[in-house]
C-alpha cells in the first residue's frame, strides 16, 4: 500500500518526517529517478536516493509486532538526542530493531516503560481515549491524612487542566517518608508528581510498576530490558483491537 514518502524515509530510520520532508522540498530527494516533490506516495519496493545515495526503505521492515519491557533508571533521559550527551533509553534497546516509545517518564522517575515496533499499537496506547491504567510506587515526604487522599482522588485542577489520581494506596515506609501505589490513566508531564506537589508534598522516589496488565518484572535489573512473552503480546493487542 502506498505511503507518503516522508513517512517511509523516517520509517526506515533515516530521520523525522519533518526531516524527510525539509529534504523532499529541497530538492535533494529522487523517488525512481525524478525529483520527489511533496506529497509524493511510494512503496518500500521503490529506488529512493536523497543526495544521490540509495536509501534502504526496506532495512525495518518487520511482520511480527514485538513489544519491550525496559527498567528504566533514574538519570537516563527518555529522548533519542540530548543537548547535554546524557545517556538515553535508546542506548539501552536491542539495535535490530526499530523501537517507538510508548509514552516516557521523566528524568528522575524509574520503573517499566514498553516499547514496540508497531507504530498503530504505540499510538492508540498513548491516546488519552484508551484510559489505560499508569501504576506508580511514589515515596512522598510529609504528613499525608484521610483528607489529602481525598483531595487526590476527587481531582484538582492543574496549570495545564483538571487531574486526579483514580487510586492512591498506602504502602508503608519509616519516619517522615511514607510509600503510595497511585494510578493515573493519562501522561501528562509530570502529573504525579505534579499532583502530589499541588497539595504541599513533596515526591523524592517514584517508580512507575504497572502500564495495563503489565508489570514491571522483579528480576529484570534496572536498565535491562525483555520481550513481552507472546500471551501478554496477545492480550496488550487485543486491548485496543488490534490483530498480529
Amino acid at each position: 500500500m502506498p505511503q507518503r514518502l516522508q513517512k517511509l524515509i523516517a520509517n526506515a530510520g533515516y530521520g523525522s518526517r519533518r526531516w524527510a520532508e525539509k529534504r523532499i522540498e529541497q530538492g535533494r530527494v529522487a523517488l525512481n529517478n525524478k525529483k520527489a516533490r511533496v506529497g509524493d506516495k511510494a512503496i518500500i519496493d521503490d529506488q529512493v536516493q536523497i543526495d544521490g545515495q540509495l536509501i534502504n526503505l526496506k532495512r525495518f521492515v518487520e511482520n511480527e509486532t514485538k513489544v519491550l519491557i525496559l527498567n528504566k533508571k533514574a538519570g537516563i533521559v527518555c529522548t533519542k538526542k540530548d543537548e547535554q550527551g546524557r545517556k538515553n533509553v535508546f542506548d539501552l534497546l536491542p539495535k535490530n530493531t526499530r523501537w517507538i516509545m510508548i509514552g516516557r517518564l521523566d528524568l528522575n522517575t524509574s520503573g517499566l516503560l514498553l516499547f514496540t515496533n508497531n507504530g498503530q499499537l504505540a499510538n492508540k496506547l498513548m491516546h488519552p481515549s484508551s484510559q489505560i491504567d499508569r501504576e506508580y510506587a511514589v515515596r512522598v515526604l510529609g504528613k499525608v491524612k484521610e483528607e489529602h487522599i481525598k483531595k487526590l482522588t476527587n481531582g484538582v485542577e492543574l496549570e495545564d487542566g483538571f487531574a486526579k489520581f483514580h487510586k492512591v494506596i498506602q504502602g508503608g515506609g519509616e519516619g517522615a517518608n511514607r510509600w503510595y501505589r497511585v494510578v493515573i490513566r493519562e501522561g501528562r508531564k509530570r502529573e504525579v508528581r505534579r499532583l502530589w506537589e499541588f497539595l504541599g508534598f513533596k515526591v523524592s522516589r517514584l517508580i512507575r510498576t504497572r502500564f495495563g496488565d503489565i508489570c514491571l518484572p522483579d528480576k529484570l535489573r534496572l536498565n535491562q530490558s525483555q520481550y513481552l512473552k507472546p500471551k501478554q503480546l496477545q492480550a496488550l493487542l487485543n486491548s485496543v483491537n488490534l490483530k498480529d
